[in-house]
């Protein structure tokens, strides 16, 4: 391994990364025999389970026929039929799609877009965005401008990218009050609030209510600033609902997708924007156009994917799944609650966290969950589950009860 570099590693100190040789299901076979069951599906995109023969069937059918081709003045029907079938899934209002690879793409698309969508109707001034604590968009610049560099992502680089105000979560009315504030002094620069519905991701599994993605949408409005609304981690299912935004009744102007979306088997991402967003682009001024364009944008073997990992969302019960993937996590965690190292035990959905009060020991833990057999990767003082929505009750029992064991042992 004398050639990789691995992500978020110091890679002098880092272990060995263990050498997986395949996946099924919700198991990954190391080269040296063991079986590991995955709590995490590979960063929370494997929905279905790993190497789920519909999806994979459908990759190979469309490698067989196109692999890939240009976006720029060509499309094909995978692409189409994404495309189409997002928008009769999103809030009603979301009709356009621009595809791209990855998640912290789509996010930089969705600051481009909310720019230029003020830039285009003659408010140049508009260039701020508001974010919020614990808030993780992604690595590439603008993404981590719109992250709080507390969480340690993005804090060698927090003095590029786009301009930004990091605030408190609009959780209570006071935070709200504060919220409303910053907006009233600031809302003629704002050109977009940015958040991550219900479930701050990788910033430390963080939850809020729908009434808070609510209070956000509503003084948006007031303060006639778009909404994006990072559904990267939080789409397809993971929540318990398709979409986060979703469980509050609320539309976004912007909102960005990936991981889930071609069911953990190739990169694709898609940000898609309301009809009157889009209107700001449409235009016989060439320089109204979005002047963006990823080189392997809506690669047909990841629509394929993407398409068929929907048809199983309308065939199979996902969204039961989740619910009780969520009850079971709910009874099984609560255990840990009365560990001297646990802080707090939060769920939602398919999405299970332990926060503990350190946050020195995630390289210790990692080792310990490789040795009790599991794949449980935490970050910072944060040991979370996010299982595949297919996994049994045996292998959740076996992630829950490993998380329980590990963390018995630190006390």
């Amino acid at each position: 391994m004398l050639h990789i570099w691995q992500p978020y590693s110091q890679m002098k100190t880092a272990p060995e990364p263990a050498l997986a040789v395949s996946t099924n299901g919700c198991r990954i076979t190391l080269a040296d025999g063991r079986e590991l069951i995955d709590g995490t599906a590979s960063w929370w995109t494997a929905c279905h389970g790993y190497n789920h023969p519909w999806i994979r069937a459908a990759v190979e059918d469309q490698l067989a026929r196109m692999p890939h081709v240009m976006f720029g003045g060509l499309v094909h029907e995978p692409a189409l039929q994404l495309a189409t079938r997002l928008t009769q899934l999103l809030p009603a209002g979301l009709q356009r799609v621009f595809f791209s690879e990855s998640g912290s793409v789509s996010v930089e698309i969705a600051l481009k877009i909310a720019l230029n969508y003020w830039r285009n109707n003659g408010v140049a001034e508009r260039t701020e965005f508001v974010f919020f604590k614990n808030a993780y968009h992604g690595d590439t610049f603008g993404a981590m401008a719109v992250s709080d560099a507390a969480n340690g992502f993005a804090n060698a680089f927090a003095r590029a990218g786009v301009d930004g105000h990091c605030l408190a979560l609009p959780a209570s009315p006071q935070r709200e009050s504060e919220l409303g504030r910053h907006l009233e002094r600031h809302g003629d620069r704002v050109a977009a609030i940015v958040v991550e519905p219900l479930v701050q991701g990788a910033g430390g599994m963080k939850m809020h209510d729908a009434r808070t993605l609510v209070r956000i949408r509503e003084l948006a409005n007031r303060y006639e600033c778009l909404l994006i609304c990072d559904e990267i981690f939080t789409g397809f299912g993971r929540t318990g609902s398709m979409f986060a935004c979703a469980a509050a009744d609320v539309r976004p102007d912007i909102i960005t997708l990936s991981k889930a979306i071609t069911g953990g088997t190739l990169p694709l991402a898609a940000t898609v924007v309301t009809s009157a967003v889009f209107s700001a682009f449409w235009s016989d001024e060439p320089a109204h156009a979005l002047m963006h364009g990823p080189t392997y944008m809506a690669n047909p073997l990841a629509c394929a994917a993407a398409n068929a990992s929907l048809d199983l969302f309308e065939r199979e019960p996902r969204l039961d799944q989740v619910a009780a993937i969520e009850r079971n996590l709910r009874d099984a965690l609560e255990a840990c609650r009365k560990l001297a190292c646990v802080a707090d035990v939060r769920v939602t959905g398919a999405v299970g966290a332990v926060e503990l009060h350190r946050s020195d020991r995630s390289l210790e833990l990692r080792r310990r969950f490789l040795d009790a057999g599991v794949w449980i990767r935490p970050f910072g003082n944060t040991v979370y589950l996010t299982p595949a929505f297919t996994i049994d009750s045996d292998e959740l029992r076996c992630l829950t009860g490993a998380i329980e064991h590990v963390l018995a042992a630190l006390d």
